[in-house]
């Protein structure tokens, strides 16, 4: 047997398994959203390495895993030189591996193409129906219904209703905007695509599962946060209220939803900022403190070829 399957069957397990059972039920995590995000990030691409290294290693002896392994997560993309000299097993488990990464990122791809598609569609309505504001540095469309929401991405642009600008003082308004721009400044809609073509390609793996509802409340959160640096507590938290009947069109982030009442509480509750940090830094350590060992013990001792 190689004895370098049981390393990337162990990241497998930890990162798709354990960790995102931890950092769902981790009370810090929404304290410190980005902190929380930087975990779900770590998971989706730990795991995605492993499963790409998984078929591999089925096929390939224990001398030869080592240098596919460096050839594809390496600091350096492998030479043409490289592939020529590969013999026929190591080709067909380099093809195993990017088969298996090319699942995922499809999907990435294919979910980008979409939203991007229904953006440029509603920023093409917008330019028709709506009137931008050079005071408000967004554009303004008539609804009496009170809604801020932003499109991302090459369309990138804030919208607000006329029923938001009356219902709102200036100060929640100002608040509302900060907020759609953080997620503007963020990119989030691409860590949203990214969690979504997770679901789509694992949907029963818990790290689709659970990142894929916590992700989007986790970025709303950090725009909270982000916001609140130019806003105050109680301005963005009543502009949350009056905005939480709002709705905004799909692909698109809104100020308000169905998450506004978790999240107005969070800006009204003070926290001491050390603790929820120290508790997210006590779980990534944990997470590899429990890895280093099966490292170690696999990665150290030469197997038979």
């Amino acid at each position: 047997m190689n004895h370098h399957l049981l390393v990337p069957l162990g990241l497998a397990l930890l990162t798709g398994f354990v960790v995102p059972w931890l950092v769902a039920r981790a009370r810090w995590a929404q304290q410190v959203p980005r902190l929380a995000l930087g975990v779900w990030a770590a998971c989706g691409t730990g795991f995605a390495a492993a499963s790409a290294l998984l078929p591999a290693q089925l096929v390939l002896s224990s001398a030869d895993s080592h240098r596919l392994a460096d050839m594809m997560f390496g600091l350096r993309l492998p030479t043409l030189d490289q592939l020529l000299h590969l013999d026929g097993r190591e080709r067909f488990a380099l093809c195993l591996s990017l088969l298996v990464l090319s699942a995922p990122t499809a999907a990435f791809v294919r979910r980008l193409a979409r939203a991007r598609r229904m953006r440029s569609r509603h920023a093409g309505v917008l330019r028709l129906v709506g009137r931008y504001d050079p005071a408000l540095r967004a554009t303004v469309l008539d609804d009496e219904r009170p809604a801020v929401y932003c499109l991302p991405g090459r369309s990138r642009r804030v919208v607000v209703s006329s029923g938001a600008v009356h219902a709102l003082t200036p100060a929640q308004l100002a608040a509302a905007l900060a907020h759609e721009r953080a997620h503007i400044a963020g990119r989030h809609h691409l860590l949203v695509a990214a969690a979504e073509s997770f679901a789509a390609v694992f949907p029963h793996l818990p790290l689709a599962r659970h990142g894929g509802s916590a992700v989007p409340l986790l970025l709303e959160m950090a725009a909270d946060d982000r916001a609140l640096r130019r806003c105050t507590r109680d301005a963005l938290a009543t502009a949350l209220y009056a905005l939480a009947s709002g709705r905004a069109p799909r692909s698109a982030f809104a100020a308000g939803g169905p998450s506004a009442a978790l999240r107005m509480r969070r800006i009204l509750t003070p926290y001491s900022a050390g603790h929820p940090v120290l508790y997210g830094v006590l779980t990534i350590t944990a997470a590899g403190l429990a890895m280093a060992p099966l490292i170690i013990a696999c990665c150290s001792f030469p197997g038979n070829t």
